[in-house]
């Protein structure tokens, strides 16, 4: 039986810059007589449920809009394997692996991104900006164009590719201490270095080999199949749930090394396991559709902004992942019909803009 505490408040920090603690206040329920207790803020279950149904109206959008229009009964009908004729091709064959994929790769990223910004206590510590995604992307095109290996094996590759970058910034680290501004400095240099990498692996290709790795390194969802939205949501199944149960260990290690000991959190460990949860995220996203730009970087900011809480908040971001690549490839896919225009290069473009503006954002906050 869960017994609400009224009135429990808590000193949160705010992000990297902020002048000073804020206060969060919320309920606390506890269940199994304290064994387990969560802090509840109205504001976040709301911006929470507004996601969700945010993130219903686009899938339902997907399905029921196209060259093909569906009604909502004919959508239910494929849905429900009560429609045995075209819509349910359209439904269970086009367009919902697609539009799963998107959900599932939206919200790997966005976790991805919440997770290393809250290590780094830097928003611009996301996967894509400090080397994680292009590793993994290397990775991959080891797999394409070297081994030509299978949808596995893909992943594999991008899974030990990040791995691998994760590792190699943290030797980079050793010694200097995990602060966000180097980590990203140096995350950058890796970044780079990683494109050069992919670049000269293009060259190694032949023609066809070269024209599927490019397009892969733009990011789409194009022509994606059940097996990706299966290897993508089983990914999500096992790393989203620990993730989720570590993140109020999360918001002590954004408060300090030292405070979060001195409250009994194994920081090292902690840190550890979230990262690797983290790059091995983005690591099978970007297996399954490309590098994909802005969701990891922004995401998770967008959802403190509305939930006003300095704390990560990773099933909220998961939500709001989910939402805008869904709505990103919606839009790509009937604003620019019939052009195949990816994914990637929405995100993309949106990406630059949102880039900018944290920049300058975080530039006023240092000077002030």
């Amino acid at each position: 039986m869960s017994v609400p505490v009224r009135g429990a408040k808590a000193a949160v920090p705010g992000p990297a810059g902020a002048p000073a603690p804020r206060v969060v206040g919320g309920r606390v329920v506890r269940a199994g007589r304290g064994a387990v207790s969560l802090r509840v803020r109205g504001r976040t279950v709301a911006v929470t449920a507004l996601l969700l149904a945010a993130l219903v109206l686009v899938v339902g959008t997907t399905l029921t809009t196209g060259d093909f229009p569906l009604t909502v009964g004919e959508v239910l009908r494929a849905l429900t394997g009560n429609d045995t004729g075209a819509a349910d091709f359209v439904v269970n064959t086009l367009r919902l692996p697609r539009v799963l994929t998107a959900v599932f790769v939206g919200a790997a990223l966005a976790v991805s991104g919440a997770i290393l910004q809250s290590l780094t206590r830097n928003s611009l510590g996301s996967p894509d900006i400090i080397g994680f995604t292009n590793g993994s992307a290397v990775g991959a095109l080891v797999v394409i164009v070297l081994l030509h290996g299978s949808m596995t094996q893909i992943a594999l590759g991008a899974l030990a590719g990040g791995l691998a970058t994760a590792l190699a910034v943290h030797l980079l680290m050793i010694g200097r201490g995990l602060q966000g501004f180097r980590l990203v400095v140096i995350g950058v240099g890796v970044s780079a270095l990683l494109l050069a990498v992919n670049s000269y692996l293009i060259t190694r290709a032949t023609f066809q080999e070269a024209l599927e790795a490019q397009s892969w390194l733009i990011g789409s969802l194009g022509n994606r199949t059940w097996t990706h939205a299966n290897a993508i949501g089983l990914a999500l199944a096992v790393l989203l749930p620990p993730a989720l149960l570590l993140s109020r260990r999360l918001a002590l290690v954004e408060m300090g090394d030292l405070t979060a000991t001195a409250l009994g959190v194994n920081v090292h460990r902690t840190r550890t396991t979230l990262l690797v949860i983290g790059v091995a995220l983005a690591a099978f996203a970007t297996a399954v559709t490309g590098p994909i730009w802005f969701v990891a970087l922004a995401a998770p900011q967008v959802v403190r902004r509305l939930t006003g809480s300095p704390a990560p908040a990773l099933l909220s971001s998961a939500l709001m992942g989910a939402v805008l690549l869904a709505l990103s490839d919606l839009v790509v896919q009937r604003a620019f019909a019939p052009a195949l225009l990816p994914v990637g290069t929405a995100t993309g473009a949106l990406g630059g803009i949102y880039l900018i503006w944290l920049l300058i954002t975080e530039s006023r906050k240092s000077r002030a």
